[in-house]
């Protein structure tokens, strides 16, 4: 069968080929797989050597740093402690002298420090029967310069008796200019029915001062079909149900722009009425029976290890310099102790707090009740006072004599609803509620839509409960609003909605001068420094433009920008509103002394990669900048902050990952100003240190107010 025999040479062929090609795959995979494996020993060598060469780098950087600490820690100890005895002295000074331009002016003001003097004044005016007006008014902003000094002396205080003493004070001036405002309107309703308006056939007047707005309404025609009234000129209305228009009342609404409820509230929930004077460095004593948080109640606060080495540095008297902390943390103080004192560092610098930002934790029980927290919300634009009395009786005029029943009682409140004190529920119930609205005042910014709080005069606080129909006029600035009865109101906002901030830049526009931008969750703003003042710089007019390019203070500017609404300062309790990066405080003081020793060249800006890097590291964007002009973009380089070492980053601010790797060529130092030399001009080092000490402390004021480095 010969066939078969060809069919069979044939497939052998065959088979013996695809065995070939097979092997020859084979062979091939097996040289690849030889080469990969070669690649990958001679890329492993490589990255051994490479990891080694980083090592034996990072042991010479770490070695040199380690031979020059002493002298660069003690070079930034001379600077930051010769910087603070001159500012120290220097606000010492300008203390002393108001003082003594106070003792010389004797113009018969009562100094708020004695005693004496604020008892007698205030006997003398509660007793004095002046009624008119313009002469309460003008006597009534004298009491209130009084009770700003005496909140001044509050807030420094640390005698207990002394702090009871001032507070009582305070609070009898401010009963007492309330009193003269009843009295004042008293008389102006007396005299209702000889100033009718013809128009209305009522009486309605309006009393303005740069402290209070007065409008008041006469109920003289009682017409059932009376609505309500507007007083255009203060941007107040009101509106009453038909119970009370037929009734013989007089409405009054007194704008005042200061807040004394509020302040009435904070002592009145506060746990403890001393200041908290706790030390950064050991050197004062936490005062028995105050509440020192823990140190695991704030966030990105962890212990001080017994080798943190940071650089920050506080006072002499209370604040003494980091290095100087540094160099006895090898004593027998226990690190638990030290880290305790830290968390309140912020609070320690000499920027002025106010009674907004008190001291210890507020505890109000709301008992079920919207009670209003004050450290969430922040009063704006003072106090309304929404109040009706009984009609005064009316002089009555007959053969050329003017008849008045005279009265004792003085202003009597009228009771609404009515009669609620002999009647039930059910009738109580068929009283409706009155109507208020109110233009938003020009001096405010209201960032979000505003939250009305009444008065609670029996709890002493705020609550938002029993307020309906609120509706808000966003184009006209104008909010509406009832209330079941009359009482006092406020309007209110988050005390942090423009935090956290989104970004943050300062950069120097010259020697001793510098713009710090801070981009907020809602609203941007601008703060010039020019030695030891700053100016409010916003491109938003409304509720700014009393602000806006005036000089004056740090402390000042705070509490200007907070009262208008716009709060871009932090507390101990802002984190427990705000989310924060979490970073050592220590670390983070630090910094802020030294890019303030810096700022007149150097630009500092935020990064995106400091969330990233962990509590311990602070990382910002830096680079060396003169004039005005801003910074070219490209000119900055990343540098991180630690306890131990400062270095500059390989990384940019475009990196798609973090890394911690340093840029090649650059070299570790103990402190962050001598990082930044390295890379600097000659000429630029010299400004640095030819800043004025008021500048430096200013910047370095501001920048602790505001924290950007934790809250951005």
């Amino acid at each position: 069968m010969p066939p078969k025999k060809v069919k069979s040479c044939k497939m052998g062929r065959k088979l013996t080929k695809a065995l070939k090609a097979k092997q020859q795959q084979e062979e091939e995979r097996r040289l690849r797989e030889e080469e990969e494996a070669q690649l990958q020993a001679e890329k492993e060598e490589q990255d051994r050597l490479e990891r080694e060469r980083k090592e034996r780098e990072l042991e010479r950087l770490e070695l040199k740093d380690q031979e020059r600490r002493e002298d660069e820690l003690n070079e930034l100890r001379h600077l930051l402690e010769e910087n603070h005895t001159a500012a120290t002295k220097w606000k010492t000074s300008a203390v002393e002298k108001a003082k003594w331009e106070r003792y010389m002016n004797c113009d018969g003001t009562p100094d708020p420090a004695v005693q004496q003097d604020i008892n007698t004044y205030i006997s003398l005016w509660r007793d004095d029967p002046e009624v008119n007006i313009t002469t309460v008014l003008k006597q009534c902003n004298l009491a209130l310069q009084l009770i700003e000094g005496l909140e001044g002396l509050l807030k420094d205080v640390s005698d207990p008796q002394e702090h009871q003493k001032y507070q009582e004070a305070l609070i009898h001036l401010q009963e007492l200019i309330h009193s003269k405002h009843h009295l004042t309107t008293e008389e102006i309703l007396k005299r209702a029915s000889a100033n009718i308006d013809t128009e209305t056939g009522n009486m309605q007047t309006v009393v303005k001062d740069e402290n209070i707005t007065l409008c008041l309404w006469a109920n003289l025609k009682k017409n059932p079909r009376f609505k309500g009234f507007n007083f255009e000129e203060a941007g107040l209305a009101f509106e009453l149900p038909k119970q009370l228009a037929v009734s013989d009342i007089a409405v009054r609404i007194l704008h005042t722009r200061y807040d004394h409820l509020s302040l009435l509230a904070r002592m009145a929930h506060l746990r403890i009425h001393t200041p908290s004077h706790r030390s950064l460095a050991g050197d004062e004593e936490v005062p028995a029976g105050i509440d020192v948080p823990q140190q695991g109640e704030l966030k990105g606060e962890g212990k001080v290890k017994e080798g943190n080495e940071v650089q920050s540095i506080q006072r002499t008297e209370g604040r003494k310099s980091a290095a100087s902390l540094q160099s006895r943390s090898n004593s027998a103080q226990p690190a638990e102790g030290r880290g305790s004192q830290i968390q309140t560092q912020m609070a320690a610098l000499d920027v002025e707090g106010d009674l907004t930002s008190p001291p210890v934790q507020l505890t109000v029980k709301d008992n079920g009740a919207q009670v209003v927290d004050l450290l969430q919300y922040t009063p704006l634009g003072g106090v309304l006072y929404y109040d009706v009395f009984s009609l005064p009786p009316q002089a009555h005029q007959v053969n050329g004599w003017e008849i008045r029943q005279i009265s004792n009682k003085g202003l009597q409140v009228f009771l609404y609803p009515m009669g609620k004190s002999n009647i039930d529920d059910n009738e109580a119930a068929t009283c409706p509620p009155v109507g208020v609205s109110v233009t938003l005042p020009d001096s405010v910014v209201f960032l979000e839509t505003p939250q009305v709080a009444r008065w609670d005069a029996a709890g002493k606080q705020w609550r938002m409960d029993g307020i309906t129909d609120v509706s808000y006029e966003e184009a006209e600035a104008k909010i509406s609003f009832k209330m079941d009865s009359f009482q006092a109101f406020v309007l209110m906002q988050e005390t942090y909605a423009n935090l956290p901030f989104q970004s943050w830049e300062l950069r120097p526009l010259g020697q001793d001068s510098a713009l710090f931008n801070i981009n907020g969750s809602l609203i941007d703003l601008s703060i010039m420094i020019q030695g030891n003042q700053v100016m409010l710089q916003s491109e938003r007019e409304r509720g700014l433009s009393h602000l806006t390019g005036k000089w004056m203070s740090v402390p000042a500017l705070q509490r200007a920008i907070v009262n208008a609404g716009i709060n871009i300062f932090v507390n101990e309790y802002t984190d427990k509103y705000v989310s924060t990066c979490g970073k050592d405080p220590l670390t983070e003081y630090a910094a802020y002394e030294q890019m303030a020793l810096f700022a007149s060249a150097c630009a500092f800006s935020w990064s995106k990669w400091n969330a990233k890097c962990g509590p311990e590291h602070l990382i910002m964007q830096v680079c060396e900048h003169h004039g005005p002009a801003p910074v070219p973009k490209g000119s900055w380089s990343l540098y991180l902050l630690g306890a131990q070492r400062s270095q500059k980053l390989e990384i940019t601010e475009g990196s798609e990952a973090f890394s911690p790797d340093h840029y090649p060529g650059s070299e570790f130092h103990s402190t962050f100003i001598h990082t930044l030399q390295d890379n600097m001009s000659s000429n630029g080092i010299a400004r640095t240190r030819e800043s004025n000490y008021l500048f430096v402390d200013t910047v370095q004021s501001l920048l602790c107010a505001t924290r950007p480095l934790m809250y951005s």
